[in-house]
């Protein structure tokens, strides 16, 4: 079924692995806030209702940016408002249910994004449809799964909408999941929810 999304915006990669795009149909409002090669922020609304902020995100995948972009999220955060919604690679595994295979969950990789979630007080959403979003793409003793892409939001956020559903995609082309946000209800012309790739 084709999403009829007749808007884009793209952050070209200027290194590999790297690049954004977000696309989005004519019922949803979004302005571009700022941008850079692990972020877009942007400003939303559907159907000119329910103003808020939302982040794409393609987190580092080197240990030594990692702090310096959670901080640079968290000062985003004070800038935005209250209502708040994160989506995308983190680059992160918070937890040893989280990751399967591979080199061992080491809790201290993942200090600087617990103190970004602790510190904005955002909530981390379940995501129906698995436990793991990202795939090395092997299999029998060499497959890593972990659970990279997630969705967090601010309490306010969650308080307007307190029946969403973040569920994953089937992953055709890529070693990620796609997740699919379902706002449940606002009234739209059709059901299906933001989809956002990160290369």
């Amino acid at each position: 079924m084709k999403m009829k999304m007749i808007h884009s915006f793209y952050v070209e990669p200027n290194d590999v692995p790297g690049g954004l795009a977000l696309w989005w149909s004519k019922d949803t409002q979004i302005k571009v806030q700022q941008y850079g090669k692990h972020y877009i922020d942007a400003k939303i609304s559907v159907n000119g209702e329910l103003e808020w902020f939302e982040t794409f995100i393609y987190g580092p995948p080197y240990k030594e940016e990692k702090r310096e972009f959670w901080e640079f999220m968290t000062n985003l955060r004070q800038a935005n408002g209250d209502r708040w919604l994160v989506i995308g690679d983190s680059n992160v595994v918070s937890s040893r249910k989280e990751k399967m295979g591979g080199v061992p969950f080491n809790p201290n990789d993942a200090r600087s994004f617990f103190d970004f979630v602790d510190i904005m007080g955002l909530i981390d959403l379940p995501i129906s449809g698995g436990n793991f979003t990202w795939s090395n793409q092997r299999s029998d003793e060499d497959v890593i799964l972990e659970k990279f892409d997630r969705v967090l939001c601010s309490s306010n956020w969650n308080m307007v909408f307190p029946k969403v559903v973040a569920m994953l995609d089937i992953a055709i082309g890529s070693d990620h999941a796609p997740i699919i946000v379902l706002l449940k209800g606002i009234k739209r012309k059709y059901k299906k929810g933001f989809k956002f790739e990160s290369k």
